[in-house]
């Protein structure tokens, strides 16, 4: 059980206009933070495998590849943390939709060959499809860290997938139709390092692709996404604002404060929900 193939028409031939954006989940110490510095080309996040995922916040990083095209990649340790509080959890997703301002052209869901799929983990993407709906599988791809673990041992993905593939996750794989590439962050050659990278973003183009040219949306995302772009629309207001008063500057900033609180509101009344719903699901 390998990677989904990719026919030639999936290789990048994206415009310089172009902007993929893409949003990395997965349990802290698979290698998201790695995995997003592979993509980017550069260690632009903190890559501790060891750290509180509720201590570091939702980041977004950008880089331009060769061909002009521009590629967004949103880092999310402690996202699906459930446990952190429905406040901290719901100021995340709110985050992370912020930041996600082109849409959300892929999720990239991290789990490495070092560790075995756990009902966490399986609980987790649950909640994420729970929280984002069920469309949501359309647009993961499965990322496996830990490549040169595999190599060193004389193993392929397809070995390790047969051996170490428990059902929810054959599940998973068989919802995303099988969307799956491995990764050696260690590695040291370019070449492999961006043949890994062109693998990566092919699927995100077939995603794309079939989802036809949109990026992920729903009923609670496009609320969401509303309420954005209504804070950056006043955000703008308030930079560009000359010669107001303090006390109308002060409502402004009182306006998008409002507008913030209740894109929080709406997620933090479905965490406890979900928080409850990884609870019993931890426990079955």
């Amino acid at each position: 059980m390998g990677g989904s193939s990719i026919d030639d028409d999936w290789e990048l031939t994206s415009s310089s206009n172009e902007v993929r954006t893409v949003v990395l989940v997965g349990r802290t110490g698979n290698g998201k933070s790695a995995t997003g510095n592979t993509i980017l080309g550069r260690k632009a996040f903190k890559s501790r495998a060891s750290s509180s995922a509720v201590s570091t916040s939702c980041e977004l990083k950008t880089t331009e590849l060769n061909n002009g095209q521009i590629v967004n990649v949103i880092d999310t340790p402690g996202l699906f943390d459930l446990s952190a509080g429905s406040e901290f959890v719901g100021k995340e997703i709110v985050k992370c939709i912020d930041l996600a301002k082109d849409g959300i052209h892929a999720v990239i869901v991290v789990f490495s060959v070092r560790t075995r799929f756990t009902e966490e983990e399986e609980t987790a993407l649950r909640s994420l499809q729970t929280l984002f709906g069920s469309k949501i599988v359309d647009y993961m791809i499965v990322v496996f860290t830990g490549g040169d673990e595999l190599e060193e041992n004389d193993e392929t993905l397809e070995d390790y997938l047969g051996r170490e593939c428990p059902e929810p996750l054959k599940e998973i794989l068989v919802l995303c139709e099988n969307r799956c590439v491995l990764f050696d962050n260690k590695t040291k050659d370019e070449g492999k390092r961006f043949g890994q990278v062109q693998q990566l973003l092919s699927f995100v183009n077939m995603v794309l692709s079939r989802n036809g040219g949109r990026p992920y949306t729903d009923e609670l995302f496009t609320q969401l996404k509303k309420g954005a772009m209504e804070l950056h629309n006043q955000q703008r207001e308030v930079d560009s604002l000359k010669g107001y008063s303090k006390g109308e500057i002060l409502e402004f900033k009182k306006q998008m404060q409002q507008t913030y609180d209740e894109q929080l509101k709406r997620i933090t009344e479905m965490v406890p929900f979900l928080s409850m719903f990884f609870y019993i699901n931890h426990f079955i």
